[in-house]
């Protein structure tokens, strides 16, 4: 049994977010992750947005950590080096009836204290944006809105918290949890493949919290996965729009948007339909044909023929309809982050600083010197100039060997992403460190050259090599190893 003085639960964004902020203080910490690698979740399909605040209700744990981690991004995104851009929010209004509605928004944004509201008239609107639809009356505007991207700021998370002492096992799905202990304040974790044990865990399960919590609480929980798609179009769409683009948001959730992302390219979406299925990423024609007609109705000459893929994720939406953040009032030393749905991606960081200072207040147990807050991210050729190209592929030839042609990823990156802390190992690990194969072929160009590096870096066959680890392998075996005379 191995025991730690804390073991987090979820390896998405908050429990990544909450390893880096625990590892500053003096305690041993694990985290337990069901898939193959950190950001496979909730965490790795949505929207990218940093929003600024005006749509939670005041008072609540989402208004509050919205607002917090709003403030903390830019900061966070220098120390750990990931891509964050403040590109500013409109959400529109397309008839005069629709304008207490920005109404209504604006006024709870001022009560969040959100700076710089205000609503422009149509004309305003479109000369902000030119493409957007004529029958726009006005729009709220919200200067403090920004864009990120989820695989890179989970990732930077995870690598921090490692280089800070915190240990991951990946592929260890939680499949019971006991309280032991007259007080209960012993926690035995079983996994489908080894026990551990703590005093102290944070559930940060995505649509699995509720389960978890469930199994060391009488008070329930029940989250509902809410399903949300996406159309991404190709990089030659990406500046059709400059801000993150709403309509008013309607009793499921903040409606179908456009944006544009760290990377370039264009996004619209998502939906929102409550499902049964907690593993239920799959499109649906009738939710990407929603997509398209709500998301016209904002940009007219949206190019469909620019289409490159579709995605769905899941949201934990909780029945409270808000964040459920602290100590199980019957389970002491039990720290849920449970129903984080948006705006958790913006939240994570002001939720994971108030779980860390929560722990300390309730079981101190001091600071830890040498804490390293700083992380560099990977080299991607494609940003740098050219004497800063030449400089890195004359130190290392391998970074001259374009992999992917669509994003331009090099070999030398694909073998960094590979020798990081908590390196990728499958396919799909390399697509979210270095964007191989997220480009307009989709991977049809790069996929066997990345197979081959990750078969030679990791000393497997290559149709050891998977997609996403589990049954996901690519290759079944070798042309003619059949037919051996």
């Amino acid at each position: 049994m191995k025991r730690y003085d804390c073991i987090i639960i979820g390896a998405g964004v908050t429990g990544c977010a909450a390893a880096r902020e625990l590892s500053r203080q003096n305690r041993s910490i694990a985290v337990l992750e069901r898939r193959s690698d950190v950001c496979e979740g909730t965490s790795k399909a949505n929207s990218g947005i940093v929003h600024a605040g005006f749509d939670a209700e005041p008072g609540t744990w989402k208004a509050g950590m919205n607002m917090a981690g709003n403030r903390m991004m830019e900061q966070l995104s220098k120390e750990l080096d990931f891509p964050f851009r403040v590109n500013k929010t409109l959400v529109l209004a397309f008839e005069e009836s629709e304008k207490e509605g920005l109404l209504k928004l604006f006024n709870r944004g001022k009560r969040n204290k959100v700076p710089g509201l205000s609503i422009l008239d149509g004309d305003k609107v479109r000369e902000l944006e030119p493409a957007v639809s004529d029958k726009v009356c006005a729009a709220l505007y919200a200067p403090t809105g920004g864009i990120v991207c989820p695989f890179e700021m989970t990732i930077a998370y995870a690598e921090n918290a490692y280089r800070n002492g915190v240990s991951f096992f990946l592929e260890h799905e939680v499949v019971r949890i006991v309280k032991k202990g007259i007080a209960g304040h012993t926690y035995q974790i079983e996994t489908d493949k080894e026990t551990f044990e703590a005093p102290i865990v944070v559930n940060a399960a995505g649509v699995y919290a509720d389960v978890l919590h469930n199994m060391v609480s009488g008070q329930k929980l029940h989250i509902t996965p809410r399903r949300g798609e996406y159309l991404l179009f190709d990089k030659s769409a990406g500046t059709m729009v400059s801000h993150t683009i709403f309509q008013l948001p309607g009793p499921n959730g903040k409606g179908v948007l456009i944006t544009p992302t760290v990377h370039g390219n264009l996004l619209a979406g998502p939906t929102a339909m409550d499902i049964e299925d907690r593993e239920g990423v799959d499109t649906t024609r009738e939710g990407l044909d929603e997509i398209v007609e709500k998301a016209r109705r904002s940009v007219p000459g949206l190019p469909l023929d620019r289409v490159i893929t579709s995605f769905a994720g899941l949201r934990a939406h909780e029945a409270g309809r808000d964040f459920i953040i602290g100590e199980c009032p019957d389970a002491e030393g039990f720290f849920d982050a449970a129903g984080i749905a948006s705006p958790g991606l913006t939240g994570a960081p002001a939720i994971a600083v108030y779980l860390a200072d929560l722990i300390e207040k309730r079981y101190p147990a001091g600071r830890k010197e040498g804490f390293v807050p700083e992380r560099k991210g990977m080299i991607h050729l494609s940003d740098l100039s050219v004497p800063e190209k030449l400089r890195i592929i004359q130190s290392n030839p391998a970074y001259a060997e374009v992999i992917c042609r669509c994003e331009t990823v090099t070999e030398g990156e694909i073998i960094d992403a590979i020798q990081r802390p908590l390196g990728a190992r499958t396919i799909d690990g390399i697509k979210r460190r270095t964007r191989a194969g997220m480009g307009r072929c989709q991977a049809g160009f790069c996929t066997p050259k990345i197979i081959d590096i990750l078969a030679r870096e990791l000393n497997l066959r290559p149709e050891q090599v998977t997609k996403c680890k589990g049954d996901s392998a690519l290759l079944t075996g070798r042309t003619g190893e059949a037919y051996e005379i």
